[in-house]
């Protein structure tokens, strides 16, 4: 059965490393047959979270960027992907504003269960993504039918484009092929 899923590149810089993954991943989920839209947040206009809580009631945000239209595709969605540069150990700043403003999600009706994590960083190891996957998880807890459902890293890769050639390119394809 085919899947709608929204993969969300957060990264500012063209030809990021975490976009060629995003790509990759992209590419294995469409040869498997599922329905894929990559949003990049790189265009987008995304304000910081004023705290009203406005979006509990109403499940819009009264902020009036591009977010709202991300949100909307983020509920709709059978499977999530984010993408991000890892910065000083954690994901990059405009993927946790995205996270804060998605709170009109939480009472919401999402579709959304599987969610996957793709991140590169200059130095490699697995405490250089371990902090980051900890705070998706825990936005991901607030979402009760929702789980992490796979995490892909490339680490050593600092220049755009580094990530050619890299093991991780092939581990974000088959991640993407494998959704069931």
């Amino acid at each position: 059965m085919s899947k709608n899923i929204l993969i969300i590149s957060t990264s500012l810089r063209f030809n990021s490393n975490s976009d060629f993954l995003a790509q990759s991943f992209e590419k294995g989920a469409l040869e498997a047959g599922h329905l894929v839209e990559r949003v990049t947040l790189r265009d987008k206009t995304i304000q910081f979270c004023k705290g009203c809580l406005s979006c509990v009631k109403t499940q819009k945000c009264v902020i009036h960027d591009d977010v709202n239209e991300i949100v909307d595709k983020m509920k709709e969605a059978d499977v999530l992907v984010f993408s991000t540069p890892i910065y000083y150990y954690e994901m990059c700043g405009q993927m946790k504003t995205l996270l804060d403003r998605a709170n009109p999600l939480f009472n919401a009706n999402y579709k959304f269960r599987d969610i996957y994590f793709i991140a590169s960083a200059a130095e490699d190891g697995d405490h250089v993504w371990a902090k980051a996957v900890n705070g998706l998880e825990g936005w991901i807890d607030c979402f009760e039918k929702s789980h992490l459902s796979g995490v892909v890293f490339a680490g050593g890769v600092t220049d755009p484009g580094e990530i050619q050639g890299h093991q991780s390119l092939k581990r974000a394809f088959e991640m993407g092929k494998n959704i069931r």
